[in-house]
């Protein structure tokens, strides 16, 4: 921790510096073009060959010169001021002057030492273009870290502090972590039993699911240094970095042994393998095959594990799926009932609940409690209400409420019928008949809102819950249409959601009797429709209406 601190102040120091010269360097340059004239508009300027006109003409009096320098001034005999002027060469120069001198010319030629801070002066102006040329290089290397990367926590920190207590709902993805906190407790016993203990492990799962975080409770349950990495830190605009990077990585790591690197996004650099018709391309694939070399190249001398997550395992390429490399897949899944009442203990722990909050459910637990911590402070009350929790998951889920948004009548009238659609349609299907609540008072970009509840994890969802899904969203429109006779833009976002379901009920899901039991995702396989020829796109819009 302390040398990576002085390695920060170091290249502090080193940015300061440079931002000095680059400062000095611009303000010399502009002095420089701010005091120079053009040669039409400084009369003491004579060109050289008009001073060996007059030299030859015996019109020179005195000539000044400065040793090392091409700049002279020149007297004339018939002029009071004397004149500037640049030679090509001094030494012959000098020559041409000593022997008009002998032919009987009068010169006065003098020369004087040069001044050294002039000197100075002018070497560093003649050399300020290649000085900022190779500053700027060595300062954007600077930046792009040499293939350096990577924030280190050591196991004394409180950053690596994380331990399996403060993670919940994720019984059984702990238990396949304790094996690799076991073995960098104590790696011998593995090693006499002949056990090798997997290189890489891959947590695959959704944004927000947990993945970091398990991956710092294995750092802090086995109390070793935890090497965190971003795939897209390896991608820089400088061929080879990525490749540089890795490789630096792998070698901290192994300095630091026993430790844990984890890199998230994993895909960012470790998708399949292209032609390499780019540079990007190219650079990419040497950055993975220096990832595949590293991971091949661990052995039993050095204690690493490394740790990656994704939310896209399916691009990563197969070679960096095989055994030896990712041995093991763990996929983070939701949590459920029982995994979400666990992560509300945890993250209310530092939060003062009121009595009425019990039997509350919610995703985005974390950031709902915080909102809710938020709302009540705001409205000065003494602890969480199951009020503020409410209000705080409609604020995540919705939007905030907007009670200064001017609606007119007629609007108002629009918005309670095409609501009311939704909740009177919803209440006569079995599936989609629990409605929480119903509102007109806008919220983020709706003019209103119905919202459903359920009491139990879904794992499956069933075809008729998903045409039921459909009638429900479609009932806001048929609504206007009944009432007002009339239709609005209203039912834009219900289209869209519907649409969805039917495209994925037809194309994923199989439900389709015509098209029958096929998956046909285009995001995944582009041109895999054209294996069943070019009517079926016709039949699949057909299904989907």
């Amino acid at each position: 921790m302390k040398d990576k601190d002085k390695n920060e102040k170091k290249d502090k120091i080193y940015y300061i510096i440079f931002g000095v010269i680059v400062c000095i360097a611009l303000t010399i340059m502009a002095f420089a073009m701010l005091t120079q004239k053009p040669d039409e508009e400084n009369p003491k300027e004579i060109s050289y060959t008009e001073l060996i006109t007059k030299i030859d003409e015996n019109a020179v009096e005195k000539i000044e010169m400065t040793v090392g320098s091409t700049a002279i001034k020149v007297k004339l005999k018939n002029e009071e001021e004397e004149k500037n002027a640049i030679v090509p060469s001094t030494q012959a120069f000098i020559e041409l002057v000593q022997q008009k001198v002998q032919e009987g010319n009068v010169i006065d030629l003098k020369q004087k030492k040069t001044n050294i801070l002039v000197r100075i002066s002018d070497t560093l102006f003649s050399l300020l273009p290649t000085i900022m040329i190779v500053g700027l290089f060595i300062f954007v290397l600077k930046m792009q870290g040499l293939g350096d990367k990577g924030k280190i926590y050591e196991a004394d920190e409180d950053d690596v502090k994380t331990t399996f207590d403060d993670v919940a709902g994720l019984d059984e993805e702990k238990q396949e972590m304790i094996e690799i906190v076991n073995f960098l407790k104590n790696p011998d016993e593995f090693y006499k039993m002949g056990a090798k203990i997997p290189k890489g492990v891959l947590l695959c799962g959704q944004p927000g699911t947990g993945k970091t975080l398990i991956a710092k409770a294995i750092a802090g349950e086995a109390d070793v240094p935890f090497i965190s990495m971003s795939g897209s830190e390896f991608t820089e605009m400088f061929a080879g970095l990525g490749a540089s990077r890795v490789r630096k990585l792998f070698e901290k790591a192994k300095k630091m042994a026993p430790a844990i690197i984890f890199i998230d996004e994993i895909d960012a650099i470790g998708s399949k393998r292209s032609d390499g018709s780019t540079a990007a391309d190219n650079d990419n694939n040497q950055t993975l095959n220096q990832l595949l070399v590293e991971m091949d190249g661990f052995d039993s001398e050095h204690t690493v594990i490394l740790l990656a997550a994704t939310n896209r395992p399916d691009m990563l390429d197969q070679a960096l799926l095989r055994p030896g490399r990712f041995d093991r897949q763990i996929t983070i899944g939701l949590p459920d009932m029982k995994g979400r009442e666990a992560i509300l203990k945890i993250h209310a722990k530092d939060k003062k609940l009121a009595d009425d909050t019990a039997g509350f459910t919610g995703a985005e637990l974390e950031n709902i409690l915080n909102e809710a911590a938020i709302i009540a402070t705001i409205n000065k009350e003494k602890a969480i209400t199951n009020k503020d929790i409410d209000d705080a998951l409609k604020k995540v889920t919705v939007g905030v409420e907007k009670h200064s948004r001017i609606m007119s009548d007629k609007d108002k009238r629009l918005t309670a019928y095409h609501e009311a659609g939704h909740a009177i349609v919803s209440r006569f299907l079995e599936t989609q008949k629990d409605i929480k609540e119903v509102s007109i008072i806008p919220r983020g970009v709706a003019g209103g809102y119905t919202m459903y509840k359920t009491n139990e994890d879904k794992y499956y969802v069933s075809k008729t819950e998903m045409l039921e899904k459909l009638i429900a969203l479609l009932g806001g429109r048929a609504s206007e249409k009944l009432i007002l006779n009339d239709v609005s833009t209203g039912a834009s976002n219900d289209f869209e959601v519907a649409t969805d379901i039917a495209k994925k009920m037809v194309t994923i899901y199989g439900m389709s009797d015509k098209i029958g039991p096929l998956s046909i995702n285009l995001e995944k396989e582009p041109y895999q429709m054209q294996i069943f020829g070019e009517s079926i796109e016709n039949e699949i819009g057909k299904e989907v209406k």
